[in-house]
């Protein structure tokens, strides 16, 4: 068997944490797949899930949780080759400071090392509207290699509930990953 495919999820503390959820219910299914999941959580992302969900659900999936503060967790260092980092969702602070080079906790230091190291960052925005500063952010994170990703579901599959409308988002940020995910395609047959 080939080495497993290491990706590193940060969930932060912006709105929007049925993306998470939904994100980490398919990557729990995909890790069949030969995938390893390590998770880190800000402490404001969890008060926003229990707010949002009502639950604390996120303490029971089959992952790698990693403390904030956790600088001795394998993706902050290059070396153990996580080859993808998916911050969703990802709030404007965590942005700037990715953007900005800062590395004051494990999610800002593991994008750092994705960002050095060549790998895959992909961003999930949910806030909106975007100030000036938000946008050049973006666009340094974007000339740095990372994918903007915003938090803009689709409508033309008709989702049914929330979950799906979050899915339309999900199944995106997992194509851009390479990830297979049987999802709604524009006028696709197959």
């Amino acid at each position: 068997m080939s080495d497993p495919r290491k990706i590193v999820v940060a969930i932060t503390g912006a709105s929007g944490s049925i993306y998470a959820r939904v994100l980490l219910d398919k990557l729990c299914a995909l890790k069949e797949s030969n995938i390893r999941v390590g998770v880190v959580m800000s402490d404001n992302a969890k008060t926003v899930w229990q707010h949002e969900l009502g639950n604390e659900d996120y303490t029971k999936y089959p992952v790698t949780f990693y403390d904030k503060h956790d600088f001795n967790a394998p993706f902050a260092s290059g070396s153990a080759r996580y080859d993808t980092m998916i911050i969703c969702p990802c709030s404007m602070g965590t942005l700037a400071r990715i953007a900005g080079g800062i590395s004051n906790d494990l999610v800002t230091r593991a994008a750092d090392v994705i960002l050095k190291e060549r790998r895959k960052l992909v961003l999930v925005l949910r806030d909106t509207p975007y100030s000036l500063i938000h946008i050049n952010n973006m666009k340094t994170l974007t000339e740095a290699g990372g994918i903007i990703c915003p938090a803009s579901p689709s409508f033309y599959s008709n989702p049914n509930n929330f979950e799906q409308l979050a899915a339309t988002v999900v199944d995106r940020v997992l194509d851009l990953c390479q990830l297979e995910v049987s999802t709604y395609r524009w006028n696709d047959p197959a």
